[in-house]
């Protein structure tokens, strides 16, 4: 059974860089024709793609987020980050991470809510 759990600070102030974490367990970042993905749901809005970190390595961003948005993984810890750069309060949203394969997204993170505020 995959499971994944994010991680990272709650309240980010407008201009710096939100950062958080995708710890997975039960399957490895590098297997099963994986790609694991960062989502958002802003508030009263539906979920929106950031982007994803495939099993080869590969990386695609949305490109509406492309330029201030990065994704990596530390495979000795089975972990996959996010950073978003130079946020606004617009970047407020619930954050979630997921594995997708060829049969779609079959594991979520329960999601962590982040803040932009001064």
């Amino acid at each position: 059974q995959v499971q994944l759990q994010e991680s990272g600070p709650g309240l980010v102030k407008p201009s710096q860089t939100l950062s958080l974490a995708c710890t997975v367990s039960g399957g490895s970042l590098t297997g099963d024709s994986s790609y694991w993905n960062w989502i958002r749901q802003p508030p009263g809005k539906g979920l929106a793609w950031i982007g994803a970190i495939a099993y080869t390595g590969r990386l695609f961003y949305s490109p509406s987020l492309k330029s201030r948005a990065t994704i990596s993984r530390d495979t000795s810890k089975n972990q996959f980050t996010l950073q978003l750069n130079s946020v606004t309060p617009e970047d407020t949203a619930v954050y979630y991470c997921a594995r997708a394969d060829a049969s779609g997204y079959g594991y979520w993170g329960q999601g962590t809510q982040v803040t932009v505020s001064s």
